[in-house]
């Protein structure tokens, strides 16, 4: 592949809903540029982006593939990234590294949820962006209501460039809104001038008159000029369009059909014609030498600096890390410094991903995208720089995973071979986390949603042959008391010899802070107890605190008090006593009231204004308790609550379910509460029959 310089590169992510075609558009531009002989199919599992196993198996994207575009003199380096919202950080990491966007509309399904995700990300990070509705030879198809709706949405922003000729339910041309040309396609499937049909003059007119009006916006002497009745140029025209997308305040709609590959050449074009190269996009950083800002903007004259925006580990293929290249120009065999890690990273030979294909590239300037293999270091969000200029990018932000699950593995002994198959794949997938929560004796695994950890598990069992259960997690249960209660315990053995015989009597209490399992104290008077067993009875009560009485779950909150108890010259021993404290504890904690608490997590739901009322009945039912709505961007509302954590396993889903795929949550812990009767007699016999079947 040529090397391409800084102002003839354009980055671009193709975003949308799942399945509107995002894949398949990819594949068109590709094989239009010339660079396949034949169109592959998702369904086939043959397309250039849609590469890895998972992919082929569930039909529908998982990762961000770059597949790089030669269209006439310029390099389009198109991100193909996913639709379903489960894998949201490969889009984040897209977004990232992008400098314009194309939001993929099926002109059958028409606007989604998805399509509305694209537009507040591209909001989010001001991204320049252009719509392109596709499908358009399918017979329900309909480019006006997309229209419409967009504008609705949207505003006078949506300008439509291109407009469709159907005749007898098919679409057979185009309309060019700038130039006021029509186009066929003739059998060849070739492009053919033509007439504007009569039918289509109204909608010409329409939407010449947004154009126009945003041409004249441009200055006081086109405003002059568009009140006089003066027409513009198409080289007027199309200059201020170019600045009004680059500046995001326009936003271009086009359509076509990607399956028959029609539209897709005026999609290519307009990409080079409208969207901006990188040196339109700041980019700035912190020189960690002078505490300086770093205006690196694309500039090849300026000291080189790259950004990993993404890496991809696959067994098979090795360890690549996806650059940008942020300033200067990376040549191969440089020197780069990872100032995170400490380290130099040698840069070796550089690529460029086709897929998971990697071609070798001489050099790459500032604002292209590219690749580096087999760097020790260096991860994901890190910047590479020279040691004489170190330089550091703000990282990208990745969406927290909420959604979690319990793993343990299906054959023992692969405990380790599972653990080193999962920090590889988190190399690649920032939105995954692994816990060890030791207290409830689990592994646990977060996702964005239980699509995407199965996904995983499914990816360790394809690629890296070990396989796990997903189960769901224990709750975090914990048990105190609410009485008080005064016994004494004595432990007596004897069997030959010198026997073991310790004797305590002790006050069990709430301490009134659960933040401290137990406080241990002793008011022994007159050497009942000798000093040198209060140890022993500490660390009997410091033991058994850590499986409570009541269902083995860790105790907290407890004051424990020794007063008094006696002991034997020859048989009393630490071992004695601190069997007596154990058996103290015991009989102590089930006569002062005992109950367990459960976590509760501190809720925050956004939602679309209208499924407010379907989201606070479902907190109802899950024991929650609603604080406060307050309005959100984009018509959407901000619902704050408390709930239980027991009740938000598989909430995602119901999310999901109940607003289309719109809404999310995001949650932390906020203290733990008294269980109510019901739930504690069930978790208590659900526990009672795990221990006698020793499942625990």
């Amino acid at each position: 592949m040529n090397v391409y310089t800084t102002d003839k590169i354009r980055n671009v992510v193709l975003l949308g809903h799942g399945g509107c075609g995002k894949t398949t558009l990819t594949e068109a531009m590709a094989h239009l540029a010339g660079q396949t002989k034949r169109m592959g199919r998702v369904e086939d599992g043959s397309t250039i982006s849609d590469y890895d196993k998972e992919e082929h198996k569930r039909l529908f994207s998982i990762h961000t593939s770059v597949v790089p575009i030669e269209w006439e003199d310029t390099k389009i380096n198109v991100l193909d990234s996913p639709g379903f919202s489960g894998f949201v950080g490969e889009v984040e990491e897209a977004v990232s590294a992008a400098d314009a966007a194309i939001i993929i509309v099926s002109g059958k399904a028409g606007i989604e949820v998805g399509t509305r995700k694209a537009w507040e990300l591209c909001e989010k990070y001001k991204l320049p962006r252009m719509f392109f509705v596709t499908e358009m030879d399918l017979d329900n198809a309909s480019f006006r209501e997309v229209v419409e709706e967009l504008q609705n949405m949207y505003g006078k922003r949506i300008a439509p460039f291109h407009f469709p000729i159907r005749e007898n339910e098919k679409f057979v041309g185009y309309v060019n809104v700038v130039s006021k040309t029509a186009n066929r396609w003739n059998d060849k499937g070739e492009v053919t001038e033509a007439d504007i049909p009569d039918y289509s003059q109204e909608y010409l007119s329409q939407y010449q008159d947004v154009l126009m009006e945003t041409v004249a916006e441009a200055s006081e002497e086109y405003m002059d000029r568009y009140f006089a009745g003066d027409v513009f140029s198409e080289f007027e025209i199309r200059s201020v369009l170019r600045d009004n997308v680059a500046e995001g305040s326009m936003v271009p709609l086009t359509m076509g059909s990607s399956l028959l590959v029609q539209g897709v050449y005026t999609l290519l074009d307009d990409v080079v014609k409208y969207l901006p190269d990188p040196q339109k996009r700041p980019c700035s950083g912190v020189n960690l030498k002078t505490n300086e800002i770093f205006e690196g903007n694309y500039d090849i004259t300026k000291p080189k600096s790259v950004y990993i925006w993404k890496t991809i580990v696959d067994p098979f293929i090795g360890k690549y890390s996806l650059i940008k290249v942020s300033s200067g120009v990376l040549k191969a065999d440089d020197v780069l410094y990872n100032q995170a890690a400490d380290t130099d990273e040698k840069a070796g030979k550089i690529y460029v991903m086709r897929g998971n294909k990697a071609q070798e590239v001489a050099e790459l300037h500032a604002g292209d995208i590219g690749a580096l293999a087999k760097l020790s270091k260096t991860a994901t969000r890190d910047t590479l720089s020279t040691k004489a200029n170190p330089i550091a990018y703000g990282k990208t932000q990745i969406s927290v995973p909420y959604t979690y699950l319990r793993y343990v593995a299906k054959n023992k002994g692969d405990e380790d071979k599972i653990s080193q198959s999962l920090h590889k794949i988190m190399q690649e997938d920032l939105t995954l986390r692994l816990e060890n929560d030791s207290a409830n004796g689990q592994s646990l695994i977060y996702g964005i949603s239980e699509q995407h950890l199965d996904v995983v598990a499914s990816k360790l069992k394809e690629t890296y042959k070990v396989e796990i259960e997903l189960k769901q997690p224990r709750i975090a249960f914990k048990e105190t008391i609410r009485g008080k209660a005064d016994v004494e315990f004595k432990y007596k053995k004897q069997s030959g010899g010198h026997g073991q015989y310790g004797h305590v009597k002790m006050i069990f209490e709430a301490s009134g802070d659960l933040e401290k399992p137990v406080v241990f104290t002793q008011t022994v008077v007159g050497g009942t107890v000798p000093k040198n067993y209060y140890p022993a009875v500490e660390k009997g009560i410091a033991d058994s605190v850590l499986k409570g009485p009541l269902a083995a779950y860790p105790v907290t909150g407890v004051k424990a008090t020794l007063y008094d108890g006696s002991y034997h010259p020859v048989d009393s021993s630490e071992m004695a006593f601190k069997l007596a404290a154990i058996g103290a504890f015991k009989k102590g904690f089930i006569q002062a009231k005992p109950v367990l608490l459960e976590p509760i997590a501190s809720l925050k739901i956004l939602v679309y204004d209208k499924y407010t009322g379907d989201v606070m009945g479902d907190l109802n039912k899950r024991r929650g308790r609603v604080h406060g709505m307050n309005p959100a961007e984009y018509q959407k509302t901000e619902i704050t609550a408390e709930v239980p954590y027991q009740e938000l396993h598989g909430y995602m889903t119901v999310l999901n379910s109940m607003t289309g795929g719109s809404g999310s949550f995001s949650y932390e812990f906020a203290r733990y509460e008294q269980t109510p009767s019901d739930v504690q007699e069930k978790e208590v016999a659900a526990r009672a029959h795990k221990l006698e079947n020793k499942e625990e």
